[in-house]
């Protein structure tokens, strides 16, 4: 598997500084079982127990009717008390997977590639534990409706795991059987996020969930050697997402105008240039392209910068939730580093690595390990 960079030991010199992490980590999971969906169930979900689950995160109970029914929107803020069981186990395997897978890489040790092939096995193929390769449920607001194309950017986190699974395979310590029936878990997928409603409908939509369902898309259709998605793909980059989301001066208003402008300002430039990452060849280099008016992945990347630099000079609203806890390091500043030969990206993903447990800051960090990426 490979990917675009004009300068990668700037971003593995950045990225030396997660191997204790990793190996904290994968060692950790040597040690438990691994999770699956089927571990929680809800009886607020429409779906079987095969099905991923999840509930608005920013509606809440109405105070106007005795049961809460249908709950209300409140825009940025986030429910404690909506079932999120699905989405910290599937975050938790994806975790845990890319850790073994890295430090397997690292190490050569093998012990790690079978742990890993195991979370793998169980949590999309085994009969018992298997996940099923769609999401009708997803984002449900009770009383309103039992999912929502809206809620496919709960997988988004799932895009790292066919990068770890295909480096296990081309190192010759994942099983034949294993791979191939992932592949065919992500093909499943792949076809529901292109033909479903709920898929079309996250494809076209106008901020960064359009952007998180490609790279979803781009990601599964690299694993299955899908061509004509990857083409959609990169289409849709040039002449739909960047044209449309960014502005002349490369900030994305459509988040800006969010409840949580900096947040989402970082979310969307993190996926925007993960969606570079899993698209660019030496032939066709999206970090590169420009639309005639100027518009282009650096530009984006140029106009954050300051603020990360200095959070203090966002000229927006502060996010009225978690604004404290952002930024933290991203897997974009190495992507940005790599691809542009600018150490100021290395030096900023030193500078603000740290662990979190701030569950909203988790949500939106697609990629744990980025050094799989490189």
């Amino acid at each position: 598997m490979e990917f675009y960079y004009k300068n990668k030991k700037l971003a593995e010199l950045a990225v030396e500084l997660q191997k204790e992490d990793i190996f904290n980590r994968a060692d950790s999971a040597l040690g438990i079982n691994p999770v699956h969906i089927t571990d929680s169930t809800s009886e607020k979900s429409a779906g079987g127990k095969h099905d991923y689950f999840s509930q608005g995160d920013y509606h809440w109970p109405n105070p106007d009717t005795l049961d809460g029914l249908p709950y209300i929107r409140r825009d940025g803020e986030s429910n404690p008390d909506v079932f999120k069981e699905h989405r910290k186990i599937l975050r938790f395997m994806r975790t845990t997977v890319a850790n073994l897978t890295a430090a397997f890489l690292i190490t050569k040790d093998t012990k790690y590639a079978a742990a890993a092939e195991i979370w793998l096995k169980e949590f999309f193929l085994d009969e018992e534990t298997y996940m099923e390769p769609r999401l009708l449920y997803t984002q449900a607001i009770l009383g309103n409706c039992t999912g929502r194309g809206i809620g496919i950017i709960d997988t988004l986190h799932l895009a790292e795991v066919p990068v770890a699974a295909q480096l296990l395979h081309e190192n010759g310590v994942l099983k034949k059987e294993i791979h191939d029936g992932l592949k065919n878990w992500f093909s499943k997928y792949l076809n529901w996020l292109c033909t479903h409603e709920y898929g079309k409908y996250e494809m076209n939509y106008i901020n960064n969930h359009s952007v998180c369902w490609h790279v979803q898309a781009a990601s599964y259709a690299r694993f299955t050697e899908n061509n004509d998605v990857l083409k959609l793909c990169i289409d849709h980059y040039k002449n739909v997402i960047l044209p449309n989301q960014m502005a002349q001066d490369g900030s994305f208003p459509l988040e800006i105008k969010r409840t949580k402008p900096y947040g989402y300002s970082i979310f969307v430039v993190d996926n925007m240039a993960s969606l570079c990452q899993l698209l660019s060849t030496s032939q066709d280099n999206l970090f590169e392209f420009t639309l005639p008016d100027g518009k282009n992945m650096k530009k984006g990347l140029d106009f954050l910068y300051p603020f990360l630099e200095n959070k203090a000079s966002w000229p927006f609203a502060k996010d009225i939730q978690h604004f404290d806890e952002w930024p933290i390091a991203m897997s974009f500043m190495l992507f940005a580093a790599s691809a542009y030969d600018e150490e100021k990206w290395a030096q900023l993903y030193k500078r603000f690595y740290r662990v979190t447990d701030n569950d909203e800051v988790r949500r939106n960090t697609a990629i744990r390990v980025p050094w799989l990426w490189l």
